[in-house]
């Protein structure tokens, strides 16, 4: 594995409520060393969408960013990064709105889901 940024500052930051719902789907993925990958791809209804997933650590590379948050990782790559820094991933368990939600301080516009965005 190759070794990637430690970052004591997080270019993602992550609420209370986020952190509880991650590790409580990391359980059920059956893997406590697994880190959350977080990146865009080109598509969704404004250009670009979110991606989030949970990924082995051996599959950190050098162009990735890890931010701690108390031993569990979030891992991002750094071209996505550029679209993601400052990026707040929350979560509520509402019955209506509830879920992930990512409030990003790059997107100039976003789409009624929150789930893509454009710059």
């Amino acid at each position: 594995m190759t070794q990637a940024t430690q970052s004591s500052q997080r270019g993602i930051q992550l609420s209370e409520a986020a952190l509880r719902q991650v590790k409580l789907l990391q359980e059920k993925q059956g893997g406590k060393d697994l880190c959350l990958r977080v990146g865009v791809r080109q598509g969704g209804c404004s250009g670009m969408s979110y991606l989030m997933d949970f990924e082995d650590p051996s599959k950190i590379t050098a162009n990735d960013d890890v931010f701690d948050y108390d031993g569990f990782k979030i891992v991002c790559d750094r071209k996505s990064l550029l679209y993601l820094y400052g990026l707040m991933l929350d979560y509520s368990d509402a019955m209506i709105g509830g879920g992930f939600q990512f409030t990003n301080p790059n997107a100039s516009q976003t789409c009624g889901c929150g789930k893509s965005f454009g710059v």
